[in-house]
């Protein structure tokens, strides 16, 4: 059973005025069109208010207009009208845009960035609202969404606004012996996946670990470790970011509290499943990055809050 409400109307011809008011009313609030003059929108919409007004509006010109409530009871019917709402081909665009101004943060620049995820944000709020039989298409914009908010996020702190392209080997099993007492280098201004890489370095791989924070790949100092950026040892592979390659490289993936702290990086940092924990962990950290004054300072406090992490999930593990 799907229950509407419709309005079936005829418009004065001569009335050029009132044929785009109407017209862009009922678009704005997601109508579907039966046929010429038969508008419908599922009864429990927010936009039923504006039928009835239109049917106002038509009437005070002197055009014809009625709202009528319908019931569909087969599902061939049902199934017909419901497509009629069907916004997957707009999500679609919505996400070619996304994925645009995503490639585009740099080029852009910090306040037309800004501009671009804001209005990019308030066209996914537009299309939900008029999404009455939501499905993937809204889960796959609202994740390309997120991560574009997040990359900005990024940008904004940073001026970094890219993540490392996943290489494509096999993640590999490696000898930790041969990683101590190294220089691990990264990019500078580290932010999630970097500053828990290096915790997760520091705690569990190299107790030695000394950093270096480069501008690239080219400035990496002789024999040091790279992780987190093209072409480093230690990187983006496949589904997995950094700090999950170096769990699996390092034998460590078996930690629960471990991998708890690595779905909230891989969230934060690439979006997919979304982790309670993951905004306080945001949070926090953006709070050390814009009161330390520079990358050792911002690692060695983002420690202290990732070691509470760890303790907490552990604990928790336990009970």
């Amino acid at each position: 059973m799907l229950a509407l409400s419709a309005l079936i109307l005829s418009l004065p011809t001569r009335n050029s005025t009132i044929r785009m008011r109407v017209w862009r009313a009922l678009k704005e609030s997601g109508c579907g069109v039966l046929r010429d003059g038969v508008y419908v929108l599922p009864s429990g919409a927010a936009g039923v208010a504006v039928l009835r007004r239109m049917e106002s509006e038509v009437k005070s010109v002197g055009g014809f207009a009625l709202t009528a409530q319908l019931r569909l009871a087969k599902d061939p019917d049902v199934a017909q009208v419901r497509g009629l709402f069907d916004r997957s081909a707009r999500y679609g665009a919505l996400v070619e845009a996304i994925e645009g101004a995503r490639r585009s943060l740099r080029r852009l620049g910090r306040r037309k960035a800004r501009t671009a995820v804001q209005r990019l944000g308030r066209s996914f709020e537009r299309l939900v609202e008029i999404d009455f039989f939501p499905g993937q298409a809204k889960r796959q914009a609202q994740d390309a969404l997120s991560r574009l908010q997040r990359e900005f996020r990024q940008f904004d702190l940073t001026g970094e606004p890219g993540e490392p392209r996943p290489s494509t080997g096999r993640v590999r099993s490696v000898d930790p012996a041969r990683y101590r007492k190294r220089v691990w280098a990264t990019r500078k201004d580290p932010w999630v996946d970097r500053l828990a890489s290096a915790w997760l370095i520091k705690r569990f791989i190299d107790r030695d670990a000394r950093f270096a924070w480069i501008e690239g790949r080219r400035d990496r100092p002789a024999k040091a470790i790279g992780f987190d950026f093209d072409g480093a040892e230690f990187t983006h592979a496949d589904n997995r970011v950094t700090f999950e390659v170096l769990l699996a490289s390092f034998g460590l993936d078996g930690d629960p509290a471990l991998a708890a702290i690595g779905a909230a990086v891989h969230f934060l940092d690439v979006g997919g499943i979304p982790v309670a924990d993951a905004k306080g962990l945001e949070t926090v950290l953006r709070g050390i990055k814009e009161k330390t004054r520079d990358d050792d300072a911002l690692l060695a406090e983002a420690m202290r809050i990732l070691d509470l992490f760890y303790s907490a999930y552990a604990q928790a593990k336990t009970a």
